[in-house]
């Protein structure tokens, strides 16, 4: 399997949801714009949001892939499909508990998670119906978690990149069509996250049936399988998720702010999510499989190679676009969101979280990729130890700079909080020799900075000032800013081919 082309297919699918989430991003910026409403159904879909991570996605996959890896490697089809049927009920059970006391809990959650809300009596009941209505997603999406973890651990990396479009899709439904006909408009925002999830799920289920593997309920409470699933995925859960526990706090501390403070960060972090996806997460999602058939069958020094290739992928293509990010931030917040009820207030305040957000994105990705490298050896305490060093560390900036910088303090200390968390992880991995680089990585530093220098001097001419982006008709900003990201993506490349760089070098095959 060429893992090159893997990722450039997990990319891609990845690239459609992103465009789509941008749409959908532009289409809530117009109609709602940024206030109560908008910050209501924010906080209200976060709290949802972080349970995705903390019992789906990133911590069960990690879980349970190296696992289900194993038991494919070791054991025969049946235990492999037994391990699926008992892993699907108990997750079910589990979720299907969590989702009934989380409505039923509602203002007891909001009164923790934003006590600020609680000084506005309508703010916070808007809040708390927004949440009952999104609190089953939770349910939805750990069920299409699982699928895509069969699939992925399947070689089946398609299908499970381009599901969350259909999110996306149900937001710009509901935005358009239901938002006049529900009062107050942004409760269709809500009922879109539960269609989104019914779809997702829908859109799974025929390519589990085609690898006989669609689960069944069976629930037998011996199975030793399915418990280290479950068992792994407390610790891992934390240790993937420091960034959305971050994003969490970072939500209480904004309740305090003005209003509009949530939604900048909303708008800023979308933006920052578009490279994190595209990079971090389709990198993490193609390395976890072969990671894991590789300690399988105790191939340390493939293990070792492929951790190398990816971190090498990372820096190539993560620098730039953090770079982009902070370069292009007007151009970016102005082209996509600067429309409607979305102000030149909200677009200052927008741009100043996300240039924070920018220096921290290389760090946010790698982590995506380095915390890999533990889970794929059903190593969980590491990770967990360093997430928590992380999570103080992020608090503790959090004090620092939400006086001074406001809401831009709490992007810049997330940030900041993920580079200090790739770091430790890179350190443990070469201390404990998982992880030993392979050799030219000065030179390709080197390289790199060089070909970023003449990336950011591009950008600098090209963009023009901020007042031209503020006051061009709309096409013209899209045009202008598809022609600027051209020119500074082509002076990135052109450089780094004539300083010897080539695809061929970056091409990695492993076994199917």
């Amino acid at each position: 399997m060429n893992l090159l082309k893997t990722l450039a297919t997990v990319s891609g699918m990845t690239l459609v949801s992103r465009i789509l989430g941008f749409v959908r991003d532009a289409l809530i910026a117009r109609i709602f714009g940024a206030g109560m409403g908008t910050d209501a159904f924010f906080v209200a879909f976060r709290i949802p949001n972080l349970l995705r991570r903390l019992f789906a996605e990133g911590a069960f996959s990690q879980a349970f892939v190296p696992i289900l890896a194993e038991y494919t490697n070791r054991r025969t089809r049946q235990e492999t499909r037994h391990l699926i049927d008992h892993v699907a009920t108990l997750l079910s059970l589990a979720l299907f508990v969590v989702t009934l006391l989380g409505i039923v809990a509602a203002p007891l959650i909001l009164y923790v998670s934003a006590p600020g809300f609680t000084s506005d009596p309508q703010k916070f009941q808007l809040t708390t119906e927004l949440l009952r209505i999104t609190f089953p997603y939770i349910l939805f999406i750990s069920l299409v978690a699982l699928a895509g973890g069969i699939l992925n651990a399947h070689r089946a990396f398609a299908i499970p990149a381009l599901t969350p479009a259909l999110l996306n899709l149900s937001f710009i439904g509901c935005a358009l069509w239901l938002a006049p006909l529900v009062d107050p408009p942004v409760l269709a925002l809500a009922w879109a996250v539960v269609i989104g999830g019914l779809l997702q799920l829908g859109f799974q289920i025929p390519a589990l049936m085609r690898l006989g593997l669609l689960p069944w309920p069976r629930l037998r409470t011996a199975d030793n399988g399915a418990w280290r699933v479950l068992k792994q995925m407390g610790p891992a859960a934390f240790g993937v998720s420091i960034a959305q526990i971050s994003l969490l706090i970072n939500t209480i501390f904004a309740s305090f702010l003005v209003t509009g403070s949530v939604s900048w960060l909303y708008y800023a972090d979308r933006l920052m999510e578009f490279p994190a996806g595209l990079l971090g997460v389709a990198l993490g999602t193609v390395l976890l499989p072969s990671l894991s058939r590789h300690h399988a069958e105790n191939g340390t020094e493939e293990y070792s190679r492929l951790l190398d290739w990816g971190l090498r992928l990372t820096m190539l293509l993560t620098l730039p676009a953090a770079l982009a990010l902070a370069l292009l931030a007007v151009p970016l917040i102005s082209t996509l969101f600067h429309h409607g009820e979305f102000s030149s207030h909200d677009l200052w305040m927008t741009r100043d979280a996300l240039l924070a957000y920018s220096l921290g994105l290389p760090g946010l990705i790698l982590v995506k990729v380095l915390a890999p490298g533990f889970y794929a050896r059903q190593n969980i305490r590491t990770p967990v130890r360093i997430a928590l060093v992380a999570l103080a560390a992020t608090q503790l900036m959090n004090l620092a700079f939400i006086v001074p910088l406001r809401h831009a303090g709490l992007a810049l200390s997330i940030g900041l909080g993920a580079c200090l968390n790739a770091a430790l992880l890179y350190a443990r991995l070469r201390s404990q020799q998982i992880y030993r680089p392979q050799p030219g990585w000065p030179v390709f530093m080197i390289k790199t900075s060089t070909a970023l220098a003449v990336m950011g001097i591009t950008l600098w001419f090209v963009s023009d000032n901020d007042a031209a982006w503020l006051s061009a008709p709309a096409t013209e900003r899209a045009i202008r800013l598809l022609w600027v990201i051209l020119a500074g993506a082509a002076g990135y490349f052109a450089t780094l081919g004539l300083l010897g760089f080539r695809f061929r070098d970056f091409v990695r095959r492993d076994a199917p």
